[in-house]
């Protein structure tokens, strides 16, 4: 317990500390407009006030990463405890702010173009098609599991396939109509269930202090399948929303385009972050103490099934029956909240490249068919195939946002280390992984760990001759 409290003080104290730090890199203007008055069109830009921007930028980002990836991600022992905090002050928050603020200085510009004016036209293009399959990907994802979990709700009174269905047709209203209709007034009421949520957990976990193995546990540890599953790189792509995820920046810009002035970016796109880390947090500590500290028992729980059972099981055997269906409902939230949003930023990030107005609903009818038709295909695909593919895209998406900010950051003359040192770390692991898993090529872990080094390396170099080619009259902001 010891462990699990340093760890969430950790959490909050970055926020205050290193989120001002990362503020001043970035250097706001509170008198200057923002998107949501200079380009107020009634659909996307809309003035909103700040606590809802930072609930709904929540709930975009909060979805079953959090939940699920610390899930998994604990197995590999309390050095999970370690990647969610200092990913989430160092990687995620940073990530999630500045992508979030550069889109606020770019009229709320989607992701693939704030990253291909800073990396190129031809990576641009990789972005455009990278970002939107990420979307269709997340949302139906996030179709399909809320729908289990409603299920288990409803028992024989419904079925999976009904409540894909109910889910899928909110989605499509979700996408279509304007921001404030029906996500502005949905989520204070799906925020209240998740907060409920992690906050019942959390009490849950303090009346079973004896039940959290400590840090000092993790000295040693290596999982049983550690040949197949080692810590690096897999433990880094299990936690990604909990730490890091590329996914984060898709859903910034539509927050960029309601938030009334700058200086609140912090609180809602470093701030919202930070609070999905300790969701993250809450969920890891709570597989485990589920167990008694067992990490076998967990992993044997786990074989055959889905974190959604094991979720409902702790919500119900916890809280008790009235308090697990709350419980169950924020969980359900989370991916919903996700997927809604998810499909919105596809829409837009295909209006953007394709420059068609989405002021008419026949506009955004015409972009969103094609999008609603591939989500409900890639939903047929096997879901733990779909997690696996999701949660590296994820990451690999992180890798060029960071990559692109440590540029824009080293044009502007600003503390760039912030995201270079993300942006280095991130590539080994993505590289590492895609080179190695089951879902990759399959390469020996030495080869794929050589191979990561070396185009790690190469970038570094790349980086430093672009460092070289900048003018050099101005000094560095700190």
């Amino acid at each position: 317990m010891i462990t699990f409290c340093i760890a969430l003080l950790l959490l909050i104290v970055g926020y205050f500390v290193y989120g001002t730090f990362v503020e001043k890199v970035f250097g706001v203007e509170p008198d200057r407009a923002t998107p949501a008055y200079t380009s107020t069109d009634g659909i996307d830009y809309i003035p909103m006030p700040t606590w809802k921007v930072f609930l709904i930028q929540f709930l975009n980002i909060a979805g079953l990463g959090p939940i699920f990836g610390a899930i998994m991600g604990i197995l590999y022992g309390p050095s999970a405890y370690l990647w969610i905090v200092f990913g989430t002050i160092f990687g995620g928050a940073v990530h999630d702010y500045l992508s979030g603020m550069l889109s606020v200085r770019r009229n709320g510009a989607s992701l693939p173009e704030l990253v291909g004016d800073e990396l190129g036209v031809v990576i641009k293009q990789v972005m455009r098609v990278f970002s939107l399959l990420l979307m269709i990907l997340v949302g139906a994802v996030f179709v399909v599991n809320p729908a289990n979990l409603l299920d288990l709700l409803t028992g024989e009174s419904t079925t999976t396939t009904l409540w894909i269905a109910i889910i899928f047709g909110y989605y499509i209203l979700a996408t279509l109509l304007p921001i404030d209709k029906l996500i502005g007034r949905l989520y204070p009421l799906f925020g209240f269930a998740l907060l409920f949520m992690a906050i019942g957990i959390m009490v849950s976990l303090f009346l079973r202090p004896d039940s959290l193995p400590e840090f000092t546990a993790a000295i040693g540890y290596t999982r049983s399948d550690s040949d197949v599953n080692p810590i690096f790189p897999m433990m880094f792509i299990s936690i990604a929303c909990g730490a890091i995820s590329g996914f984060h920046a898709t859903q910034s810009p539509m927050m960029a385009r309601c938030l009334k002035n700058e200086k609140m970016g912090r609180r809602v796109f470093y701030g919202a972050m930070v609070v999905e880390g300790i969701v993250a947090l809450i969920w890891a500590a709570a597989a485990i103490a589920f167990f008694d500290g067992s990490f076998t028992a967990l992993s044997d729980y786990l074989k055959g099934k889905t974190p959604a059972i094991l979720v409902n099981d702790i919500s119900v055997g916890w809280l008790g029956t009235f308090g697990g269906i709350l419980a169950m409902l924020g969980v359900i939230a989370a991916p919903i909240t996700s997927g809604d949003t998810a499909l919105r930023s596809a829409r837009l990030i295909a209006a953007d490249f394709l420059h068609i107005s989405q002021k008419k609903i026949r506009n955004r009818i015409l972009v969103s068919l094609p999008i609603f038709a591939l989500a409900w295909v890639v939903m047929m695909i096997d879901f733990e195939v779909l997690w696996r593919y999701f949660a590296w895209c994820n990451q690999t998406l992180a890798v060029f946002t960071l990559w692109a900010l440590t540029v824009w950051l080293a044009r502007e003359r600003k503390y760039y280390w912030i995201t270079l040192i993300p942006a280095l770390f991130m590539t080994m692991v993505t590289i590492t992984y895609i080179l190695f898993a089951r879902e990759g090529l399959r390469l020996p872990y030495e080869i794929s760990l050589g191979i990561a080094f070396v185009v790690t390396l190469v970038l570094t170099v790349l980086f430093a001759r672009f460092k070289r080619t900048l003018p050099s009259r101005v000094p560095l902001k700190k």
